[in-house]
């Protein structure tokens, strides 16, 4: 998983919980890397799982809730330090179909050895969008954070509801339903 990912990560926690707390979600979790990161590194997602859960336990927020939320800070970040992954769209939907074949592409680029989950469109009307993630890691409340925050950012509403077609959370059926007004 790439350095930004954690150092962002960290960054929101201090924000929202204090130095405090970063300092014991480290300590607690035990870190190959002693929580020592760059932004351009290369980490095993155990460290984050490690992170995410500690921060889980000390604030007694849900994983998914925390995941949420830090989506929503990384949309942000990704939006300005690189906002060529954004502005080629005026539609939130479009932006969203364009995850796997435009976006991640980008983000590859970037960063070649990102491993990022897979996005597969089933059906797309003008107001509407239905897709499947596919993710060992199983973050799917990140890729809901970053849909909300793509729709917030084009000044639009929608309905965002998903199905869990595993249970571990693996593979994700997203249905969107923009909202006029």
């Amino acid at each position: 998983m790439k350095g930004i990912v954690f150092t962002e990560f960290l960054q929101l926690v201090e924000d929202k919980f204090g130095l405090e707390m970063v300092d014991q979600i480290i300590e607690e979790s035990n870190l190959p890397s002693n929580g020592v990161y760059t932004s351009i590194g290369t980490y095993e997602f155990s460290e984050m799982l490690s992170l995410i859960t500690s921060l889980s336990k000390n604030t007694d927020i849900k994983t998914d809730d925390l995941l949420l939320t830090y989506a929503e800070h990384f949309f942000s970040v990704l939006a300005s330090n690189y906002p060529q992954l954004i502005e080629r769209y005026t539609d939130p939907l479009d932006m969203l179909e364009s995850i796997e074949n435009h976006i991640h592409v980008e983000v590859r680029k970037i960063y070649p050895n990102a491993e990022l989950p897979t996005f597969q469109v089933l059906e797309r009307t003008p107001n509407t969008l239905s897709m499947i993630y596919k993710s060992s890691r199983a973050m799917y409340s990140f890729g809901l954070g970053l849909m909300h925050k793509t729709f917030e950012h084009f000044n639009k509403r929608a309905v965002i509801s998903y199905d869990k077609l595993k249970d571990d959370g693996t593979e994700v059926k997203f249905m969107i339903q923009m909202k006029n007004g």
